[in-house]
């Protein structure tokens, strides 16, 4: 008797954890994936000075002015706001921002983008974005690409100049840790 209930406990137990196994799911792949930019470019390299995690929406025969309207807040990429972390105090596009963990947000325009820098974390987009808390608001120059870029791209030059590219569309701002006077 002992025997019959160890063994219908033991089976019972194993049916329990086998169908939690088989049960669960998972998210399929994102259709907007995530990446990360950074400067100095080595990911092993422990003097960083800032990095971007940012998602990555794609053209699909779409224009990026449908995707990134011109003249309205945009979270720079895809799915949550784009979180930028700067590990130095820096000056970017000529201002000083203490280093820190931020979220980004364009406003697109033709000939610039204005770039906003905002305090406010854990954002899902843009739809929350409040001006009040944007620690400062910088424009970047935007020039037509001979390449297309068919996903939102962001990457460092050289001299830590941020790049945003998309379709034909490339947007540049200069970031610098030099001090700047007031």
């Amino acid at each position: 008797m002992k025997k019959s209930i160890l063994t219908i406990a033991i089976f019972v137990v194993s049916l329990i954890c086998s169908s939690e196994i088989s049960a669960q799911t998972f998210d399929p792949l994102d259709k907007s994936p995530m990446d990360v930019a950074r400067f100095p470019y080595n990911w092993r390299n422990t003097d960083k000075v800032v990095r971007v995690t940012y998602s990555r929406p794609q053209l699909k025969g779409r224009s990026v002015e449908k995707l990134a309207p011109l003249g309205k807040i945009w979270r720079v990429g895809a799915n949550e706001a784009t979180e930028i972390t700067f590990y130095k105090d820096v000056t970017f596009g000529g201002k000083k921002i203490k280093s820190g963990t931020y979220t980004m947000y364009a406003i697109p325009g033709e000939n610039e983008w204005t770039i906003a820098i905002s305090n406010q974390l854990n954002v899902w987009g843009a739809y929350f974005h409040k001006e009040e808390n944007d620690v400062a608001r910088v424009k970047g120059s935007v020039k037509i690409s001979d390449k297309k870029y068919e996903a939102f791209t962001i990457a460092f030059g050289d001299d830590m100049t941020m790049y945003m590219a998309f379709g034909n569309t490339m947007v540049s701002l200069p970031i610098s840790t030099q001090k700047i006077e007031e």
